[in-house]
């Protein structure tokens, strides 16, 4: 029977998630990077055939890697993007200048590495098949290498040191602020964090990143010296905090804007960004030092021209997206503490005194009290509503869970209904929490 398009995507969702442990569910398998060597070593090792970058970090990798693929592009490249998680459908985390892989070519891709590690397995070669974010990984490379892509930015999923993208050997590794995130896997503390983030620098290699907590730059200071590498500080490309920096000017369609000047190698830039918040101009501060230093060290042809049309061209969802209307409608992934401070700093630059319904949505296994202290106070409601995915958590459980936090809490057992709810308001609405939870709420939105 021919592979479909449909039936990829069935055989992908049943190798997920291979990193969760339910009553009822296979155990969750340890990281390691040996099933991705094997599988990309009987592949012919596409990753390295074509150049890269790799992004880490606990927020904002996701924008800092979409920033400088879309500066590469501007400058002329054929550029691979590889990201995660999605938004509405899988085919988003593989693009190639700004085109998501198509569903033929990922039904093929995923057919091409599915048959081999099926094979590899039934040698003995591989205890088991290679996961779902394992095989995603080595068809984005596949894809890549037979696109002849002239260099591809490759998004971390989960830390660095063991992530199947740590198999590919980055000409500069960029790290994005660390916070605490899936300590059950990458460890309690910032510094553990932090070491396992660090993984993707390369001995003598070279290390795009920021100053950030104490405990972070203490520890990626330590591995960069056991590496011999050398870091490159992107706060040059970080303007000071100004009312300018922040000022969310509107552009000619209504929507938010950061907008400020810029010396990029000897030459003023506007950087003029759909991407929001203090939070985004660090991000852009890292994607345009890592951009620098791919022309400065290794010859890549990037003016501040392509870098200026590069930022002002990244489309990035679902990250303080603003949805024209009455009323406005707002879509961040704030799922984790660091998010929903970026988020309700956002809120509030933006928003200050205006009244505001909040729809949130988790998975049970994010710190859903300590977030909702953080947004739910901006809000004169906020709405419970449930993720469509097994560890979603229940309204019950986030309402249980942020009672104490004083702010008004409502159950809905789906995202329409809370929409609805929501609108019957007439406030401004920011829908908040999980990726999944922002991707449905795109997906009904454009209906």
């Amino acid at each position: 029977m021919p592979v479909t398009y449909e039936s990829a995507v069935e055989r992908l969702l049943s190798l997920a998630p291979e990193l969760w442990t339910h009553k009822g569910q296979k155990p969750r398998r340890k990281f390691d990077l040996e099933h991705m060597r094997v599988l990309t070593e009987a592949l012919g090792h596409p990753e390295r055939r074509f150049p890269n970058v790799i992004v880490a970090g606990t927020n904002g990798k996701g924008s800092t890697a979409a920033t400088l693929a879309s500066i590469l592009r501007a400058a002329g490249y054929r550029t691979g993007l590889y990201t995660s998680p999605h938004l509405v459908r899988v085919n988003e985390r593989i693009a190639i200048d700004g085109e998501s892989i198509s569903d033929p070519e990922f039904a093929e891709v995923h057919s091409r590495i599915d048959d081999i590690s099926e094979s590899l397995v039934g040698a003995g070669r591989l205890d088991q098949h290679p996961s779902f974010f394992e095989t995603l990984t080595a068809m984005a490379f596949e894809y890549f290498a037979s696109a002849s892509v002239e260099i591809a930015v490759l998004e971390v999923g989960i830390g660095g040191r063991l992530d199947a993208t740590n198999v590919a050997d980055p000409l500069l590794s960029v790290i994005t602020d660390i916070s605490l995130d899936h300590t059950e896997w990458l460890g309690n503390t910032l510094t553990e964090i932090a070491r396992e983030k660090a993984g993707i620098v390369r001995p003598n290699g070279i290390l795009i990143t920021l100053p950030q907590h104490p405990e972070v730059n203490d520890a990626l200071g330590d591995r960069i010296k056991e590496l011999g590498a050398r870091v490159v500080n992107a706060s040059q490309y970080a303007p000071p905090v100004t009312p300018a920096a922040e000022s969310f000017q509107r552009n000619s369609e209504g929507l938010p804007h950061n907008r400020y000047q810029l010396e990029v190698m000897n030459e003023e830039i506007p950087v003029d960004s759909a991407l929001v918040g203090r939070h985004q101009i660090r991000n852009a501060a890292l994607a345009i030092a890592a951009a620098v230093e791919l022309k400065q060290t290794f010859g890549y042809r990037i003016t501040p021209r392509a870098i200026a049309d590069g930022i002002a061209t990244t489309h990035w969802p679902g990250r303080f997206q603003v949805i024209p209307g009455s009323p406005e409608i707002v879509l961040d992934v704030a799922h984790n503490p660091a998010g929903a401070w970026a988020l309700r700093s956002t809120l509030s630059g933006r928003y200050e005194d205006q009244p505001l319904t909040i729809i949130f949505g988790a998975m049970r296994d994010k710190d859903i009290a300590e977030i909702g202290e953080i947004i739910f106070p901006l809000a004169n409601e906020v709405i419970a509503t449930r993720v469509n995915s097994p560890r979603a958590a229940s309204p019950e459980e986030i309402c249980e869970l942020a009672s104490h936090i004083g702010v008004p809490i409502i159950q809905s057992g789906d995202l329409q209904d809370a929409l609805r709810i929501a609108r019957e308001r007439g406030r401004i609405i920011a829908i908040t929490g999980s990726v999944y939870l922002v991707g449905a709420a795109l997906e009904l939105l454009s209906q």
